[in-house]
């Protein structure tokens, strides 16, 4: 089952980019584009998360994805 985890990320002045995220404690990832960062994220989020599934420690409440929600769609141009 998919679910949403809310994700911030700045760019740093090194000029790449950071990612962190309240509903997964201990992801950080890194990476040189967005979409790169985001990838990066979402393979540790799933790491993370299979890690507290195999500890069951089942603390971390995520939404479901449903058949509808919102994405933010960043373009450049």
């Amino acid at each position: 089952m998919e679910h949403i985890v809310n994700l911030h990320i700045e760019k740093l002045p090194e000029g790449i980019y950071l990612a962190t995220s309240e509903d997964v404690e201990g992801l950080v990832a890194q990476g040189r584009t967005i979409a790169e960062t985001i990838e990066i994220a979402r393979d540790v989020a799933k790491k993370i998360l299979e890690a507290k599934e195999a500890e069951h420690l089942k603390s971390i409440n995520l939404i479901p994805v449903s058949k509808s929600f919102n994405y933010p769609l960043v373009v450049g141009f």
